[in-house]
């Protein structure tokens, strides 16, 4: 198997990899490997006429990657859901309620 190495590493950088690799519970060398192995098969950012390609867009804790399908913005999002839901619930405390009461109880 073959041994990349990477020179003249600034220490700053050294110390966000060691970090993100602690953060992520593994040794630097699985942290790299794991960089590694999503810039290699990650197809990247989708083409302009393919928004829903899937994409590795990072690894859990376990080392599966975490796939993304497509993307969507806010507003697209508050339309389908004001679509599938149209009238609000009736007799049920609001989200809003919730928070400002839990607010106020500090």
């Amino acid at each position: 198997m073959p041994n990349l190495s990477i020179k003249d590493v600034p220490e700053d950088l050294a110390e966000a990899l060691r970090q993100r690799a602690a953060r992520n519970h593994r040794s630097l060398q699985g942290e790299l490997m794991a960089i590694i192995e999503q810039a290699a098969l990650d197809t990247g950012a989708p083409l302009s006429g393919d928004p829903g390609r899937p994409r590795i867009t990072g690894y859990d804790r376990q080392g599966f990657p975490i796939v993304r399908q497509g993307w969507k913005s806010i507003e697209q999002i508050a339309a389908e859901m004001k679509m599938r839901y149209p009238d609000p619930i009736k007799d049920q405390i609001s989200s809003i309620d919730l928070i400002r009461e839990d607010r106020d109880s500090r």
